[in-house]
């Protein structure tokens, strides 16, 4: 049995079709920053290898047959919420981004994407922000995030975009609307999906560049 790296990123890969997963599996294995510690097929699977293995970040496909990846990541996410999520999919438009991302995913990657730009992905996502692979920064329209590609808010985000413009915390903002930690950093998530940005500087500068927040408008009471 091959000898992983003591400091290599143990992953767990969970994918519906094994050819797929197994394929990942090899690629990874010959890295010594990987470690791939388990896969898994069903949503069931998936949480119970999850809570048995521990990784560092699964690859999770977000359709496992007739099971909602997506609903698996916010299993995980509530249940597990230090382990790092990267969503991989066929699909690569961006509201299926956005989707993911508001289920508290750390990344999406798709698996039209080379090896190369999914192992950037995985090398690079974080607790904090979502990462979109490169190749999905630039939209179907093949511009940057503007008026007519940018997915719209929710009335939620919105909420909580205009108080990070306010300098508010995740952590205050999940008190101030009374939603959890994880519920917020969901919504920060989905709200960089949606801008097509990886930090919370790039979402403000691109929501007020189109007039989203209005700065120093003051935080709810």
């Amino acid at each position: 049995m091959m000898m992983e790296h003591c400091d290599a990123r143990t992953i767990l890969i969970v994918d519906d079709h094994r050819a797929f997963a197994d394929a990942l599996a090899i690629s990874l294995r010959g890295l010594p920053d990987m470690a791939v510690v388990g896969t898994a097929t069903t949503a069931e699977s998936a949480v119970a290898e999850a809570a048995r293995l521990r990784p560092d970040l699964i690859v999770l496909d977000i359709r496992l047959g007739a099971d909602d990846g997506l609903s698996v990541a916010r299993r995980i996410r509530t249940a597990m919420p230090a382990i790092l999520i990267v969503a991989v999919s066929a699909w690569d438009d961006w509201a299926w981004v956005a989707r993911a991302a508001s289920a508290g995913v750390n990344g999406y990657a798709p698996k039209s994407g080379s090896l190369r730009e999914l192992l950037l992905v995985l090398r690079s996502v974080r607790s904090e922000s979502f990462l979109a692979a490169p190749s999905l920064r630039q939209h179907p329209s093949g511009t940057a995030a503007d008026d007519a590609v940018v997915a719209r808010l929710t009335a939620r985000e919105s909420e909580v975009l205009a108080l990070l413009d306010n300098g508010v915390s995740p952590a205050q903002i999940a008190r101030i609307l009374n939603i959890s930690v994880n519920t917020c950093r969901g919504h920060v998530k989905a709200i960089y999906a949606k801008l097509g940005v990886g930090s919370q500087l790039e979402a403000l500068a691109t929501a007020r560049r189109y007039g989203l927040v209005s700065h120093g408008s003051g935080i709810p009471a």
